[in-house]
């Protein structure tokens, strides 16, 4: 369980960054308070997280997920560029999380 709840706080993760960018710096008061929900949600899943998986583990999958997936959700929704290399980069990202699962297991 403590995985899914990992995966969990790095999606909200993505969600207070996505947050982040419509909260136009946290002038849109709708915007701003979803972004700190989410905020509050991410750090909570990460918190029962780490009852059970490694600290240096769960926070570097943690924000592993949330780097990658933010630079993805950027890729296709936000019109940001989608290079090869920048693929290949967040390849590695995604390659040493699961490197480190495997290493935890």
């Amino acid at each position: 369980m403590a995985w899914i709840y990992l995966l969990l706080a790095g999606v909200a993760e993505i969600g207070w960054m996505v947050g982040l960018k419509f909260s136009g710096g946290f002038a849109r008061l709708w915007w701003s308070v979803a972004t700190v929900v989410c905020m509050a949600i991410s750090l909570g899943f990460l918190a029962l997280a780490v009852r059970a998986i490694p600290m240096g583990t769960a926070y570097a999958i943690w924000t592993g997920v949330g780097a990658a997936g933010i630079a993805l959700v950027g890729i296709f929704f936000f019109d940001e560029p989608g290079t090869l290399l920048r693929l290949a980069c967040i390849g590695l990202i995604v390659a040493g999380m699961v490197g480190l699962r495997l290493a935890s297991a």
